[in-house]
């Protein structure tokens, strides 16, 4: 068998090696009509993989399913039972063939927050230590908003002619969860979402996209390091 050499390129620690970064996102949801329906998936991974360029830590790619709340009907998700499964396995793949021993989860997805309350289960399935980081969720405003268009921007997925369509809240009542009444009662954060897109319409701004980018890829760079402090 080969001799890897893990001290070869820009590596700072040998051990970033045991470190993976993997994206959980949302594949199939509504963003408006200004962003595909994979945003999610597409800004999770590129966080995490930049965050895996810049720390040397493994990119393990990026998670298929994702969970979202039942009064909010956007897109196809699965239940939190199917998440946690389908994740432990995608760990447990990490752990046999690329010897993972921890793990940041960059979560793009607001639906899959809930997952949180099950790490604990996941990490002893796993025997892999877990920091979920939620950074861009915190970020990024609401929903379709002008945080994910600034950061549609960046990437190259944004329809830059249908942005002036994309606060038609009637027919596209996934901007800003604005459509979603029961979702609006039952979460403070999702009633001042929607408002702010009903009162303040949606901007792009490229540089704000760049900032919030950089403020996400910098919070997951510092957990990979509290992982090799550990």
């Amino acid at each position: 068998m080969a001799q890897l050499r893990y001290e070869a390129g820009r590596i700072n620690n040998p051990n970033v090696h045991k470190v993976g970064i993997i994206a959980l996102g949302s594949h199939l949801e509504n963003h408006g009509p200004a962003l595909p329906i994979d945003t999610d998936a597409k800004i999770g991974s590129y966080i995490a993989l930049q965050s895996a360029l810049e720390s040397g830590a493994k990119f393990l790619g990026v998670v298929f399913p994702a969970h979202e709340l039942d009064e909010i009907d956007h897109g196809i998700h699965v239940s939190l039972e199917e998440l946690k499964k389908n994740l432990i396995e995608t760990l447990k793949s990490a752990k046999k063939y690329l010897d993972i021993e921890k793990v940041v989860i960059v979560n793009s997805h607001g639906g899959n927050t809930p997952i949180m309350a099950e790490l604990a289960d996941v990490e002893d399935e796993t025997d892999i230590t877990i920091i979920f980081n939620n950074k861009v969720i915190s970020t990024e405003g609401p929903h379709g908003g002008s945080g994910e268009l600034s950061m549609g921007k960046v990437l190259g997925i944004l329809n830059e002619d249908e942005v002036d369509n994309q606060t038609d809240l009637e027919k596209y009542e996934e901007v800003g969860l604005h459509g979603f009444n029961k979702a609006r009662e039952n979460d403070p954060g999702i009633e001042e979402g929607a408002r702010d897109v009903e009162e303040n319409g949606v901007y792009v701004d490229e540089v704000y996209g760049k900032q919030l980018f950089e403020l996400a890829i910098n919070s997951v760079i510092l957990d990979v390091q509290k992982l090799l402090d550990f």
